[in-house]
């Protein structure tokens, strides 16, 4: 009996969380928790905190042509209308075909066409950047749809950063830019919508980085300007990937 009381008597030494020494363990569990929790979160809720952990710096090509770009905090979508900029109702290349079938012939594997030497995409097999999910694509009513192609910097978000003082040219130019064009997941596509990096990334996050750079590479190409929250969302994504590049193509 004496034997099993000294066992029972450490079995419950061996936690005790009303002992002096467990709380102060477990006090400092919490605080690690918090601060982790503090350092992730407030570098996106505030400015002035990303600013100070360095949230907001980057290098490589990607992130000095960022700081190039102008920045407006006054961007306006007065007038903005889709057809302005003239999407599938150009041939830049000439091969008679437009330019969704052009997308999804350069970003589908396993392309099968309708009809022998035809420009509509039949069929393939997309590796979707935005999710990271593979698409098996097939042309029909009801199916077309599970593969969009995205402008990666949205039309309404180019009227909002300078589009709207194009000429009818350079925006039929760019409605119809395969540097700004990308065959993506359907859903994934409408969810993002208009928006730009401060509201909306890929889900995938490995592509995140290229993402961001294919953006900034479109908006220099135009002489688009960014918002300052835009801006930041841009280099806190470029801050995980020193030395991003701006895509050649």
């Amino acid at each position: 009996m004496p034997r099993r009381r000294n066992a029972m008597h450490f079995r419950k030494k061996r936690f005790n969380a009303e002992g002096p020494v467990e709380r102060i363990l477990c006090l400092l569990v919490i605080a690690a928790v918090v601060g982790i929790t503090i350092g992730l979160i407030l570098p996106k809720t505030s400015p002035t905190v990303g600013e100070i952990t360095g949230e907001y710096t980057a290098t490589g090509s990607a992130a000095e042509t960022l700081e190039r770009l102008t920045v407006d905090d006054n961007p306006s979508k007065a007038g903005y209308d889709r057809t302005a900029f003239g999407y599938r109702q150009t041939d830049a290349d000439g091969n008679g075909c437009d330019v969704r079938e052009d997308v999804l012939a350069r970003d589908l594997t396993d392309v099968r066409y309708q009809g022998a030497g035809g420009c509509k995409v039949q069929s393939g097999t997309l590796n979707d950047p935005y999710t990271g999910k593979t698409i098996h694509f097939r042309r029909g009513r009801d199916t077309s749809s599970a593969v969009q192609i995205d402008h990666v910097v949205a039309l309404e978000n180019a009227w909002q950063s300078g589009a709207r003082e194009w000429s009818r040219t350079k925006r039929y130019e760019y409605g119809n830019d395969m540097y700004n064009l990308l065959a993506v997941d359907g859903p994934a596509n409408q969810e993002k919508g208009s928006a730009s990096a401060a509201y909306s990334l890929p889900t995938n996050g490995d592509y995140r980085c290229d993402y961001v750079a294919r953006q900034i590479g479109v908006k220099d190409k135009y002489g688009l300007t960014v918002t300052i929250k835009e801006k930041r969302a841009m280099l806190s994504v470029l801050h995980g990937c020193p030395a991003q590049s701006i895509p050649e193509s």
